[in-house]
This record gives C-alpha cells, sequence and structure tokens, in this order.
C-alpha cells in the first residue's frame, strides 16, 4: 500500500510499504477514504523527530470502510462504514469506563511513564502505524471503531477522529458559565472548532487571538471577536480586559502549546534537540526540554481571578517554568490532557446533522490526494496558501 512516512525533520514521504495484517482476532482492516493532517502532526514534522524512526507512518484523524475483520469482531461487519478515534483504546479497562481512554490501561505505553498509545505518533505514544495511508490495521474493534452511517461525504464525520472530542473536551474542561465568557488562544482548527462550539453551548463573548489572517477571518465570520497578536503584541491582555468590565474572561483555552511565538530560546533549543542523534536527543528533551511558554503565560495574564484554564494545546517539556505565585493568587483551576474521543462522541453525532450547526462540511480548506501529502505538510507548517485544515484522500 502506499502510506505517508516520516524521514527526518521536514522530510515526509510516500513510500511503498506491506499491507497491515490482522495480527489479534479482535482486529480489524480499514480501508482508508479520508484522513487529516493535525497540527499536533506538525510537532513530529518539525521538533519531536528523537522520538522516531524513518519509516513511521503518520496521521491519527482517519476514517474509512471495514475491509476484513478478524474471527472475534461483532460489532462492525466487511463494508461498514467507520472513523478511528486517535486514541488507542480498549473501552473496557477501568480507566475506559470512567471515561478515560487517553489514559487506557490496556495500551498505556509503561516503558516510558506514558498514558494510552496514538496512532501515528511516535515512540512515546506505543509507535502504532498511523492513518495517512491507503489501509490501517485497527486493534479493539469491537469497542474502538465509531460506526457511522453511508451516504453523507466523509467531511460530516471525519473530524469524530480528533478535532471535535478534543475541542469538545477543551470546552467542557474550561467550565465557561453559562452566558459566560471565554478567550481561544490559537484560531488554528481545534481553536477555531472550541470557539464555535463555545458558541453553540452558550457563551456570550468568545474573543479569539491569533496572528494568521485566514484564521481571523474565519473565526470572526463565525462570530468570534477576534484580536490581531501581530497589533495588539503585549497588549493583548489589557484588550480583553476592557472588553470584560477589566476583569478578563471567565475562561481561557489555550489551544497552541510548546510551538507558540514568542521564545525564541524555546525554539532553538527544541530545533538543537531534533538535530542530535536520537538517543542524544531524546534525553535532552526528556529531562531538559523546554517549550515555549507564551501562550500559557497569555492564558494566566488574561482569565479572570477565580477563572479556568483549559489547555488543550500540546505541551513537550519537562522542564517548563509555571507562573505558580500567579496562578495560586488569582486563584486558577488548570485542566488539561489529551482528548478522551470516546467519552464525547455520544455528545457531538446528534450536531452531524443537515443543519451542520458546527460547520463541518466546509470545514477543511483543503482536500488533496494522499501522495500530496509531502507538499501539504510543508505549506501547513509555513502556514501558506490559506491552510487552515487539510484532508488527504488516499
Amino acid at each position: 500500500m502506499r502510506a505517508l512516512a516520516w524521514h527526518g525533520k521536514r522530510d515526509v514521504r510516500i513510500d511503498t510499504v506491506p499491507d497491515p495484517k490482522i495480527v489479534d482476532p479482535a482486529d480489524i482492516i480499514v480501508r482508508i477514504t479520508s484522513t487529516g493532517i493535525c497540527g499536533s502532526d506538525l510537532h513530529l514534522y518539525e521538533v519531536l523527530g528523537p522520538y522516531l524512526d524513518p519509516g513511521d507512518i503518520l496521521g491519527h484523524e482517519p476514517m474509512g470502510v471495514v475491509e476484513e475483520v478478524g474471527p472475534e469482531v461483532t460489532a462492525v461487519s466487511v463494508g461498514d462504514r467507520v472513523v478511528v478515534p486517535f486514541n488507542v483504546s480498549c473501552g473496557t479497562c477501568w480507566m475506559c469506563t470512567q471515561g478515560l481512554h487517553s489514559q487506557c490501561e490496556t495500551t498505556q505505553v509503561t516503558e516510558r511513564g506514558m498514558g494510552a498509545s496514538l496512532f501515528g505518533f511516535s515512540k512515546l505514544y506505543g509507535q502504532v502505524p498511523g492513518g495517512q495511508a491507503e489501509l490501517l490495521r485497527v486493534p479493539f474493534g469491537n469497542t474502538l471503531p465509531v460506526k457511522v452511517p453511508h451516504g453523507p461525504p466523509d467531511q460530516r464525520y471525519i473530524y469524530l477522529s480528533d478535532v471535535l472530542p478534543t475541542a469538545w473536551q477543551s470546552v467542557a474542561y474550561a467550565d465557561i458559565p453559562q452566558g459566560g465568557t471565554v478567550t481561544v488562544l490559537g484560531l488554528g482548527p481545534i481553536g477555531d472548532m472550541a470557539a464555535r462550539i463555545a458558541l453553540h453551548q452558550g457563551a456570550s463573548k468568545v474573543i479569539g487571538v491569533d496572528l494568521v489572517p485566514e484564521r481571523l477571518a474565519r473565526a470572526r465570520a463565525r462570530g468570534v471577536h477576534t484580536l490581531d497578536l501581530k497589533e495588539h503584541g503585549k497588549k493583548v491582555g489589557e484588550e480583553i480586559r476592557s472588553l470584560t468590565g477589566g476583569r478578563g474572561t471567565d475562561a481561557v483555552i489555550d489551544a497552541v502549546g510548546m510551538e507558540a511565538h514568542g521564545a525564541p530560546l524555546a525554539k532553538a533549543a527544541q530545533q538543537f534537540a531534533g538535530l542530535l542523534p536520537d538517543a542524544l536527543g531524546e534525553k535532552m528533551m526528556g529531562r531538559a526540554g523546554v517549550d515555549s511558554m507564551a501562550a500559557i503565560n497569555t492564558a494566566v495574564d488574561v482569565v479572570r481571578r477565580g477563572g479556568t484554564i483549559s489547555l488543550i494545546g500540546v505541551y513537550g517539556g519537562a522542564v517548563d517554568p509555571m507562573p505558580m505565585l500567579t496562578l495560586f493568587d488569582k486563584q486558577i483551576q488548570l485542566r488539561m490532557g489529551q482528548a478522551n474521543v470516546k467519552r464525547w462522541v455520544p455528545d457531538i453525532l446528534p450536531l452531524l446533522t443537515d443543519a451542520d450547526v458546527l460547520g463541518v462540511d466546509d470545514f477543511a480548506t483543503h482536500t488533496l490526494p494522499l501522495e500530496e501529502g509531502p507538499r501539504a505538510y510543508k505549506t501547513f507548517q509555513a502556514k501558506e496558501d490559506g491552510m487552515i485544515k487539510t484532508v488527504l484522500t488516499p
């Protein structure tokens, strides 16, 4: 089959690799019809190279049609249409029954002290082959895939794999009071969708902060009050307080994470670690890794006293400095973590109707053949051509 594989920093290629096979009696094989490129894929493309091997298949936002099932699979059949959550979760362990699928005890990467395995996301999360490919082996065929109806286009359902549940969890963790206010830092796919969900759930004001004109325009068209970071800079906190009676917003969603702008030393450290041999790079990032803290520091600044910060952007540093004095003094609640995809699917599915209240049908800015994946990564990383969300079609 053809698959998009990592070969080095900013070097992804379309390779011909062996087709996946049924390994466990509960496995299924899915022929991928659509697969997204996620902002966190760019962390692999740019920063997290020490945790990858050449030939690792990327991607964790796939959907398709079941092509083969193992002998113990009864929940889906050949020909069924399914979305594959990015968490490799069993659905039956104690963590999964608590709705914490990202902490699945069956697939935790215990040798690295990490949570549940993820499709297409490095040694840190199990080095499981990903879904930017023609075929994907999916374990736990009775509990993991999300069966969806035939008929509507893939765009209606593909975001159940990651974007929708991740954004939904970010809003749930933000604990916005009914009629309250929230700032969303970063208006990429997750931040954009989080802003839409917050408005749908009754927030009176959603303030979106970014520096990419296309992202700002897109959010503004959905009713978000947008602030251009290039215009407001370090005074963005003052502007947000002026919009909220001097207090700041009830909640802040950090949808940026480790590669925020505004911290050249952290960026240089990340890039240096990415250039080291894998063993040394892993050691440096695992023991001395540091992220840009620009987004989280902004979140601490703009949230009101007694408010909540929901951190959904990916951070990877081991020694990130947290402003503990301010967090404590402002009595801020902080929630974070990988999205628990299956926890939120029942809440989201009823919204994926013809009414399309969250705008999923035209959420992708680019739909490209799988063979154009390397070019898409390059364009997405450079924030060019108005690319905000890309779906590849094998």
